[in-house]
């Protein structure tokens, strides 16, 4: 940790290139889960400051709009990877990264994943009752049906046991 602003403009000074890479994974990594680029912007970011930064130093740093901060900081918010502190004197939110990757794997999990798989059942069962006497006799339909309940009851179970485990 910086013991004053020449220490920590050193550190800045150095973390150049490391903060693109860092973003640049980021932006990937929020990409595979179908994030917006300023979502893995923000964390990337945010995930090698040293202080707990707000929003128009995010915005100046990576030139992004102030609507695009706001709607990445509150995605990220919303996916509990980041959250405000308060720094004596400034009224302003500073943000800082979640860095304990088990804990926000298991956030996404149930805050994210579970209620797609329980609405994904409601789906499958009206997609049964929507099959015509015709469509019934056609086994393509039913082996298809079938895969689709078994990988939902799969993700049911495995999910929260998974949850659980990264909680540990």
């Amino acid at each position: 940790m910086p013991k004053n602003k020449t220490d920590l403009l050193t550190i800045d000074s150095h973390l150049h290139s490391l903060e693109l890479e860092s973003i640049d994974f980021f932006v990937r990594m929020m990409g595979i889960l179908g994030m917006p680029r300023s979502v893995g912007e923000i964390y990337g970011l945010l995930y090698f400051s040293v202080t707990p930064l707000p929003m128009d130093k995010i915005v100046s740093r990576l030139e992004i709009s102030i609507g695009s901060a706001s709607q990445g900081l509150k995605t990220l918010k919303s996916l509990k990877a980041v959250h405000s502190t308060y720094i004596a004197g400034d009224r302003r939110d500073h943000y800082i990264a979640e860095t304990e990757f088990r804990k926000l794997f298991s956030s996404f999990i149930n805050d994210e994943i579970m209620p797609h798989l329980e609405s994904a059942k409601e789906r499958i069962s009206r997609m049964e009752k929507s099959l015509t006497e015709e469509n019934k006799k056609s086994e393509f339909y039913l082996i298809r049906l079938e895969k689709l309940k078994k990988l939902t009851k799969t993700g049911s179970r495995l999910l929260p046991a998974l949850s659980g485990f990264l909680k540990m």
